[in-house]
């Protein structure tokens, strides 16, 4: 890939007849017999063709040896595209404020060679983070590079909500008809009877469906300015794809919006074709299906992008991601004195979703953290979330959490509906507690386990108090009289509920309408518990 020379003024055109496959001029390219090591001309020579300033004038980044050649097999599109693209940043002069989204795939590597701003995405999320680069920075020109199996399959749902967004970049979709890098599956633009490793028969419409074409179904949407595919295979074909590739990086520069160029292209090894082959295969099978033309063209209808401008006040956004915590009546190193938490509690809690469950279990880790202990959360609810089940699991310990996880060695359980009482009854240790909520549930029996069971009406008291959603608050004021009457000791009993009012306050800290509706219905709670009566 070394420059091409010739003795002579003439201006070279082209590509050097020493080029390789991918169309860049090769290591030892030389001109009327004369040529250096590492392809600097000699004194009598005049560069006439070179690398295109857009890539690194060496690939240093690549492993090995080869630090002048690309990695991509002879025949492959890739190497092609990337000349076009490289030398069209070069061109318009924007290598400073591109920035080159590469894929999964052959392609990955794409960072080795061009020399501009690069960053590798997770398969098929390159129009997502490439909506999050332009709206951080509209100045910044994004370019979507992606194969067939990244956008058109795993990756699909992410490219078409951006091209529906109209968001401003130019993608580069690569066509080859098969998952090149993983070993020729087939992927949602395998051609119909096409052979694959996954469809060695041929692909069957039947079975595996017709092939997706992308540029008609983007170009039917309303928002993007430009959709064109073209074909990496003949001279004549590379210079359409090398307009085409102007105009969607002219288009993104100008804020116009979003570009797509498909790219049909060739993979000699997983087709088992050579160069000629390939590009055989791409012209006379490929745009049949698949037929080269410009779809879209209407980026001169539209004014440059112009979104919103987010207000940002510091001071505004420190509170948003780091809320002020509730002021604490303990120090640092205070450790709760009765004896109960010397060792590690276990708490399910249970119930329909929009029950409260998982508030209830994040004011009683609230409550926890509050006084020094280390504290686990672990939600949990079923697809239906609102009338589906729901439970949460709350650890507190003086020592490490070694999982969030509670299992069938649970010491509380509180539980909201009859499905969650029959579900976790078995699961309380021996001694353990169980609260339910005796307005819809049936007393359970009680075993030889011991177990101290509580009802409280906390649904009916939360009718009264003017919302279900207090049902929780009322269950943390039976808790706290089991836990006063029971379990501790000294001064934790009327620090119990100064920790009840202060995680009231956390948990509704942008919602102070709540706070006393909640403090109220917690102290409900402390009077309405009583110890069930028939369980044994």
């Amino acid at each position: 890939m070394a420059e091409t020379t010739e003795k002579n003024t003439q201006r070279g055109v082209g590509v050097s007849p020493a080029s390789g496959e991918d169309g860049l001029a090769s290591p030892g390219a030389q001109a009327n017999g004369t040529h250096r090591e590492g392809g600097t001309p000699s004194p009598r020579e005049k560069i006439v063709c070179g690398r295109s300033r857009g890539f690194f004038p060496e690939f240093t980044r690549r492993p090995g040896d080869n630090k002048t050649n690309m990695h991509y097999c002879p025949g492959c599109g890739h190497g092609i595209l990337h000349k076009l693209i490289a030398e069209t940043i070069d061109e318009f002069n924007v290598k400073d404020r591109t920035i080159l989204i590469s894929p999964v795939g052959c392609a990955v590597f794409a960072y080795y060679y061009f020399d501009c701003f690069g960053i590798s995405v997770p398969h098929g999320r390159s129009p997502a983070v490439g909506t999050g680069l332009v709206r951080a920075n509209p100045d910044s020109l994004v370019i979507g590079y992606q194969g067939d199996g990244d956008l058109g399959a795993i990756g699909f749902n992410h490219f078409i909500q951006a091209a529906n967004r109209g968001e401003n970049m130019a993608v580069f979709f690569v066509n080859n008809s098969v998952y090149g890098m993983t070993g020729g599956q087939a992927a949602p633009t395998t051609l119909p009877g096409q052979k694959t490793t996954t469809t060695p028969e041929g692909r069957s419409v039947f079975n595996e469906g017709f092939p997706l074409k992308v540029s008609e179904m983007i170009s039917a949407l309303d928002a993007p300015v430009y959709v064109e595919r073209v074909a990496l295979s003949t001279a004549s074909n590379i210079l359409k794809a090398r307009r085409a590739t102007r105009k969607a990086i002219r288009n993104a520069i100008d804020r116009k919006g979003f570009s797509l160029v498909e790219c049909l292209s060739g993979c000699p090894v997983n087709l088992k074709m050579d160069a000629r082959q390939m590009n055989e295969f791409i012209d006379g099978k490929m745009t049949v299906y698949f037929p080269t033309g410009c779809f879209k063209d209407i980026a001169e209808t539209r004014d440059p992008i112009k979104r919103p401008v987010g207000q940002y006040d510091p001071d505004e956004v420190k509170k948003a991601l780091y809320p002020v915590e509730a002021a604490r009546h303990v120090k640092d190193d205070y450790v709760v004195p009765s004896d109960i938490f010397s060792r590690e509690k276990r708490i399910k809690i249970a119930g329909f979703g929009g029950q409260g469950v998982l508030s209830l279990g994040i004011m009683i880790a609230t409550m926890s953290r509050l006084r020094n202990f280390n504290v686990s959360w672990l939600p949990s609810y079923g697809p239906e979330m609102r009338g589906g089940t729901a439970t949460c699991s709350v650890i507190l310990s003086r020592q490490h959490i070694h999982s969030p996880f509670v299992a069938n060695d649970c010491h509380l359980l509180v539980a909201l509906n009859q499905p969650s009482l029959d579900r976790y009854f078995g699961d309380v240790k021996a001694g353990g507690v169980v609260i339910y909520d005796n307005s819809t549930i049936r007393a359970p029996r009680n075993d030889d386990r011991k177990l101290l069971i509580y009802r409280v009406p906390a649904a009916e008291i939360a009718r009264k108090l003017g919302s279900q959603q207090f049902a929780n608050s009322v269950i943390l004021g039976a808790l706290a009289t089991i836990m006063q009457g029971f379990f501790l000791e000294g001064d934790d009993k009327d620090d119990f509920e100064r920790v009840v009012e202060e995680a009231v306050r956390d948990c509704f800290s942008g919602k102070t309408s709540l706070i006393q509706q909640n403090i109220n219905a917690y102290r409900a709670g402390t009077t309405a518990v009583e110890r069930a009566q028939n369980i044994d």
